[in-house]
């Protein structure tokens, strides 16, 4: 048996959890802790790397204290991330600014120079795109891919610019810093869009780094998800309170690892997550693209494997703006105010989201009629546009507050749903839906998504946790423990299945074909008030 911790970095906080690796991944014990998450006015979303070390090193502590284990019990580390974030390093490692977060979108001058003009199509010069198409099968015609945010530092802080050695990905920035060794894995460096995928795993291309004007020395060496990427250095070992020599290994991002937690390793499965984004992800055996609807195949932890992936910006946290924004009453005006949390009669929650999950499942399917569109920060899938933004549709007289939270779950899951008849059009997708993520702890959630897809949903133990189970799986892989990751769909069992109910399926359809309709309605809207 082997000891294991696993770093999931999100968008909002870190979940350090520790397993032990036996012919099963079995948590011992976990631990979180939140950091910033620093939102401007231009669009700017950054982070601090000071926060995500101090949270990591807290949470360390805390999981070896629950679990009753010393720091050199730890066989191995490794790590699961959000991914297309920035961060610029010097030649130590150390950070030159804070990073620009995946959801930093202030990078439009340098989107507009550097993919538009000429003969257009999807959003790109023509020739621009059929080159990244040709090398990467996908295209960065985002404002938030990265290369984007990095063209934007050159332009705008040419002293930051000037002292750069690598530019990094989150959970790589933090090996270095756990290492000493600027590394980074074969997903993150295709999430930049300057990888040569003609061959399998390529490697850095110099014709897209031309294209882009990107200088190929900021880019760093490429490992492989699996691979060692060094020992724990002293003084980083005597900060996280574990040994020095502790292999750490290179991880993934979580486009990569959550599916691999969740279980879906083989091709045709997939899987939905819904966190502080969302996305839909089905494994596929080549790459496919659709630039219309912002779909790539993203380089996968399994060799020779892919996942068709498709991203919407805000899916949990629009569940968190209900709770700061509607259950909570932001001028202290109340008809009745109660504490819900442990009330001793009728029923007790331990949380917030517990008492909001129990009343929207009195609220009939289809909330009434009223409809919410998730796009509170812009969104990318099946459409681009950081204008975008979020409503309710079609609030009267007789609307209350409950049908408007559950509307936010409904517009969530919708927006899924349309992601997903998106991947089906051009790919099998798996008839029953894995469903991970925190929204999967809602079992009003899984059973709103099973009758709007009209498919079974499948949930699996600590939904919210499958990044870190695919974490650990790299550790037992780089170990040895385990023989492959495509062996680790043996380590996950279903907990929950939930079948589509018709009845809503036909009250959820007439809504959904109204959703749809809302943002083309609406994008002039959107560009009139928010560009």
């Amino acid at each position: 048996m082997a000891h294991v911790l696993a770093y999931d970095i999100g968008t909002t906080g870190v979940k350090t959890c520790l397993f032990s690796l036996t012919d099963k991944i079995t948590l011992i014990a976990d631990a979180n802790e939140g950091y910033g998450l620093y939102i401007g006015e231009n669009g700017e979303a950054e982070q601090d790397c000071d926060e995500w070390w101090s949270a990591m090193c807290s949470t360390t502590a805390k999981a070896l204290s629950k679990a009753g284990l010393s720091g050199k019990d730890i066989a191995g580390i490794s790590f699961c991330s959000q991914m297309q974030g920035i961060v610029l390093v010097d030649e130590e490692g150390n950070a030159l600014r804070r990073p620009m977060s995946y959801m930093d979108q202030r990078a439009k001058k340098e989107l507009r120079e550097g993919i538009t003009g000429g003969i257009e199509v999807a959003g790109g010069n023509i020739f621009k795109v059929l080159n990244s198409l040709r090398i990467n099968k996908a295209v960065a015609t985002s404002v938030k891919d990265p290369v984007w945010k990095y063209k934007w530092v050159e332009n705008n802080e040419p002293e930051v610019f000037e002292k750069l050695r690598y530019w990094l990905d989150v959970k790589d920035y933090l090996v270095g810093r756990c290492t000493g060794k600027l590394v980074m894995t074969e997903d993150s460096a295709f999430a930049t869009l300057l990888y040569d995928t003609r061959k399998g795993h390529e490697g850095w291309s110099d014709a897209l780094c031309r294209m882009y004007k990107v200088n190929p020395a900021h880019l760093a060496p490429i490992i492989k998800t699996t691979d060692e990427a060094g020992k724990l250095t002293a003084k980083a070992a005597q900060e996280l309170g574990l040994a020095e020599g502790t292999p750490v290994f290179g991880g993934g991002g979580d486009a990569t690892l959550i599916g691999i937690g969740a279980g879906c390793v083989d091709v045709g499965d997939t899987h939905m997550y819904c966190g502080t984004s969302g996305w839909v992800s089905t494994i596929v055996d080549k790459q496919i693209v659709d630039v219309n609807a912002m779909i790539a195949s993203v380089v996968g932890a399994v060799s020779g494997n892919y996942n068709y992936f498709a991203e919407m910006e805000t899916a949990g946290k629009c569940l968190e703006w209900v709770k700061d924004h509607l259950a909570l009453d932001e001028i202290d005006i109340y008809l009745e105010k109660k504490d819900i949390v442990g009330r001793s009669q009728e029923k007790v929650y331990t949380s917030l989201y517990d008492y909001l999950t129990d009343t929207i499942r009195k609220v009939e399917a289809g909330s009434g009629g009223v409809i919410f569109t998730p796009w509170l920060h812009g969104n990318r899938c099946p459409f681009e546009d950081p204008n975008a933004a979020g409503m309710f549709f079609n609030i009267k007289l007789e609307t209350g507050k409950a049908q408007m939270i559950r509307s936010v779950i409904e517009g969530t899951c919708f927006h899924l749903r349309w992601m997903l008849e998106c991947q089906s059009s051009k790919i099998k997708t798996s008839d029953t839906i894995r469903f991970v993520g925190g929204g999967a702890l809602s079992d009003v959630t899984c059973q709103i998504l099973a009758d709007i897809c009209g498919r079974p949903v499948e949930t699996v133990s600590k939904p919210q946790n499958v990044g870190s189970v695919g974490a650990a799986a790299v550790v037992g892989v780089g170990l040895g423990i385990i023989d492959s990751m495509s062996r680790v769909k043996d380590f996950i069992e279903v907990t929950e299945t939930y079948m589509p109910n018709p009845e809503n399926k036909q009250v959820y359809d007439k809504n959904y074909e109204a959703f749809r309709k809302l943002y083309q309605s609406n994008k002039k809207n959107f560009a009139i008030l928010n560009s």
